[in-house]
């Protein structure tokens, strides 16, 4: 627990290095089971603020790994992680990607609103993490689908 309370008072941190690291280090505690449902949502939530309003591309990116990491043991809400949404026209591919694929691994069918304008996006990639995305939420949606 100290690791973790560690690594939230280092997300502001004015070293980009220590942010970043303790990002990573949050990612860490996400993909382990040592972490509760309650203390995911906080650790995301706090991630996601700094994934929103972070302005070194690399630390950003470290946040949003961080968060799909937490897909692995955790079903997250979508207003969780919806602020995301804010910051996606302006994200380079490699964020988009780990957006896009974070909406649909919510699988909140209200998603696909915000998938949706990705599908016709310039990069081609881009369009295909979308594709993604939209087929995670509509295979959660399928009653024979197991999750």
């Amino acid at each position: 627990m100290n690791a973790m309370l560690a690594a939230l008072e280092a997300l502001t941190d004015r070293d980009t290095n220590r942010r970043d690291v303790a990002a990573d280090t949050l990612g860490d505690l996400l993909r382990g089971t040592a972490l509760d449902t309650d203390t995911a949502h906080l650790v995301v939530g706090r991630l996601v603020s700094l994934a929103v309003n972070e302005p070194v591309t690399t630390v950003r990116e470290s946040a949003l790994n961080a968060i799909s990491e937490a897909f692995n043991h955790h079903r997250l809400p979508l207003d969780l992680v919806e602020p995301l949404a804010a910051a996606m026209p302006t994200m380079e591919r490699e964020l988009l990607e780990h957006a896009l694929y974070i909406l649909g691994a919510s699988h909140d069918p209200h998603a696909h609103l915000l998938i949706e304008p990705f599908l016709r996006h310039p990069n081609p990639q881009v369009r295909e993490d979308a594709r993604l995305a939209a087929a995670e939420i509509t295979a959660s949606e399928d009653p024979t689908h197991n999750s």
